[in-house]
């Protein structure tokens, strides 16, 4: 299954994923589906910092990340090709497209 943008499944998320909001402003905000494993990669642990900062701990509803949508895909990718390099036994360096 793709992982991405929600469409379909009457909202609900996959097992094995959570849902997290991206987007600054709340006209541009979208819902994503991301496996968990996102939650211990360090480039969206910086997202995660990010949210942080922002919005503080104290942030009551679904995981929101302060970055454009363009932006979350592009970490997104990177992680999916990080974690099939390591599943390839291949090394690899972090490119990030935004700065944190």
């Amino acid at each position: 299954m793709p992982y991405g943008k929600l469409q379909s499944h009457g909202g609900r998320v996959p097992r094995g994923c959570l849902a997290v909001t991206v987007g600054q402003v709340e006209e541009e905000r979208q819902r994503f589906v991301i496996p968990v494993a996102y939650l211990n990669h360090p480039l969206f642990s910086k997202l995660l910092k990010e949210a942080e900062e922002e919005y503080g701990f104290e942030y009551k509803g679904a995981i929101s990340i302060p970055c454009n949508a363009h932006e979350f895909r592009c970490v997104s990718s990177l992680i999916d090709r990080e974690t099939a390099s390591h599943h390839h036994n291949h090394h690899h360096h972090h490119f990030l497209c935004f700065s944190f």
